[in-house]
């Protein structure tokens, strides 16, 4: 395996496991609010926002996948120039090193952000005026999937 496959199976990480990550999230939120919404049709506003929380793992994960691709490259190169880098195994590596952090933490915070989000949802049923305190606790799960993301970000471009 060259460098160029290490850098792309590294991407492929970042966006499955991120989106993975993303959809189990998204879909636990879902179930819970589905439940209360039809009951309740009335918090579908605040419903629908802690649902759509989780799903940002895996747009971080798309995201860090698009500047790989772009860094190789891959996509948004001049025309005058082959059409992707020639990396080397160990810059491969390196690729795919950088695309872990935020793997992993859109995988795990994406699943467990869900898990807060329902919480919020069956909280905002029962109180529907503490919404905005159920989104505050979800948020403190993304912190790390942001984090995850900036590791990411600054792994990518640092010097060759």
């Amino acid at each position: 395996m060259g460098g160029l496959e290490l850098a792309l199976f590294g991407v492929a990480l970042a966006v499955f496991l991120a989106g993975i990550g993303s959809a189990i999230g998204v879909g636990l939120t879902a179930q819970v609010a589905n439940g209360v919404l039809s009951e309740q049709p009335d918090l579908f506003g605040k419903a629908l926002l802690l649902t759509a929380l989780p799903g940002t793992q895996g747009i971080y994960g798309f995201l860090i996948g698009f500047l790989v691709i772009m860094k190789l490259g891959l996509i948004g190169a001049p025309t005058d120039v082959p059409f992707y880098q020639v990396i080397t195994v160990g810059q491969g590596w390196q690729m795919f090193a950088s695309c872990l952090p935020v793997a992993f933490a859109g995988l795990l915070s994406g699943i467990h952000q869900g898990r807060a989000c329902a919480a919020g949802v069956e909280m905002t049923a029962k109180q529907p005026d503490q919404a905005g305190k159920a989104l505050v606790l979800a948020v403190f799960v993304e912190f790390y999937a942001v984090l995850g993301l900036l590791t990411s970000i600054l792994l990518i471009f640092r010097n060759w």
